[in-house]
């Protein structure tokens, strides 16, 4: 369950008694549905989240379908009352497995080559307002532990004030056709 926003008008980075408890802290588990129930509230908010499940049935049929991604930005914060201003986009940290076709690691990275739309931050931002980035989780686990450190670190903390907060962990497998409908 996806908890409220604390007097920081973020998702707070524990939800329990201490930040040891794994169970209670950030990033929070949630299906698609749960993410479009409690982001959606205006406009602005679902247009973000009809780009962030067009990106995902883009990934899906591109086969990579075994994952989860982190989501995160002003988003996943109340950036109407802290900033006065709706959310830009979302940021997104796809981790995810290859699909079968493309385990051998020079055919994917000549695969992801040819198919870097799939993959571009900046270009997937002005077309779906998701501000993506991927990682494979086939690389060598030293870069993936790296990779990990990397966008928790950042996506933990507010940029600018380095302000503590949580973020969503949403499964490449949730049902996203329950989200499309709460949209409408």
């Amino acid at each position: 369950m996806l908890p409220g926003f604390n007097a920081s008008l973020v998702l707070p980075p524990f939800a329990g008694e201490s930040p040891t408890d794994r169970a209670t802290g950030s990033p929070y588990y949630a299906s698609m549905a749960e993410v479009v129930f409690r982001f959606g509230a205006s406009e602005e908010r679902r247009k973000i989240l009809r780009g962030l499940l067009a990106y995902r049935s883009e990934l899906r049929a591109a086969g990579f379908v075994h994952g989860f991604q982190w989501l995160d930005g002003s988003f996943c914060e109340d950036v109407e009352r802290m900033r006065g201003r709706p959310p830009g986009d979302i940021d997104v940290v796809t981790y995810a497995y290859r699909p079968e076709h493309l385990q051998d690691s020079d055919m994917f990275y000549e695969w992801f080559e040819k198919n870097e739309a799939l993959f571009n931050p900046w270009g997937l931002k002005a077309r779906l307002h998701c501000e993506v980035f991927f990682i494979d989780m086939q690389k060598p686990a030293h870069y993936l532990v790296d990779d990990v450190r990397y966008w928790y670190g950042l996506f933990s903390h507010q940029r600018e004030t380095f302000l503590w907060k949580g973020m969503v962990w949403v499964g490449l497998e949730s049902n996203d056709d329950d989200a499309l409908v709460l949209l409408g």
